[in-house]
């Protein structure tokens, strides 16, 4: 019998290569306010821990106040919510490892530090077909990655013990969400951010395929 009897995936970085959209949306907001934008690869080691941190990393420490931080939040909602499938796309290999996934059994969930409106709208639209148990993004007042918080809940609401979990994403934030919550850490190398980091954040396995997940369930 599996140890493993189900998977909590982050989703930009692990399930959605979504980094041109995120950085195009950035980058037009920034242009309008009169800064610089970035290269596309420098909002990889920006993203991961929500719209507001990412709003406070991209405006120079200038201008990193309340009321613009939010200003540039409110606009990039809007920006993102124009443009947030344009170029995003499942990594390889993802759709072939929810389709091993489920025929083994394994229950599935999605947690994010994406909004909540469009981490539903992104699983939806690029995974439909397939049966999450839970889907969850940033919601108001409920504690985000790296705080075990949903992924805990998850796990309550499946009835199940967090040691049943695998626990995949490409960053620091995910591995040290699931050391937190007593799950097993998996790092996705084809997503934003280093194997060093993702071994130092707690890491008990790294893989650089997607289907390389089921020889870590088996």
């Amino acid at each position: 019998m599996n140890r493993f009897t189900a998977v909590i995936f982050d989703l930009d970085g692990t399930l959605l290569d979504s980094i041109a959209d995120l950085a195009d949306s950035m980058n037009t907001i920034l242009r309008e306010m009169g800064y610089a934008p970035y290269e596309t690869e420098v909002y990889k080691i920006m993203v991961g821990e929500g719209v507001h941190k990412l709003a406070e990393k991209a405006l120079p420490e200038s201008v990193r106040d309340q009321a613009t931080v939010e200003q540039c939040v409110k606009r990039l909602r809007e920006e993102y919510g124009k443009r947030w499938a344009e170029k995003t796309r499942p990594y390889e290999g993802i759709p072939d490892l929810l389709d091993g996934l489920t025929a083994r059994g394994i229950k599935m969930s999605v947690l994010s530090n994406k909004l909540d409106s469009f981490t539903k709208l992104s699983v939806s639209h690029f995974f439909p077909g397939y049966r999450f148990e839970f889907v969850m993004g940033t919601l108001p007042a409920v504690p985000i990655k790296p705080d075990p918080f949903g992924a805990l809940f998850i796990a309550r609401e499946l009835h199940m013990e967090p040691v049943q979990f695998l626990f995949l994403g490409d960053s620091n934030t995910d591995m040290q969400t699931a050391v937190s919550a007593g799950m097993f850490p998996v790092g996705a190398l084809w997503g934003f951010r280093s194997e060093d980091e993702l071994w130092r954040s707690g890491a008990k396995s790294v893989i650089r395929h997607p289907l390389a997940l089921l020889a870590v369930l088996d």
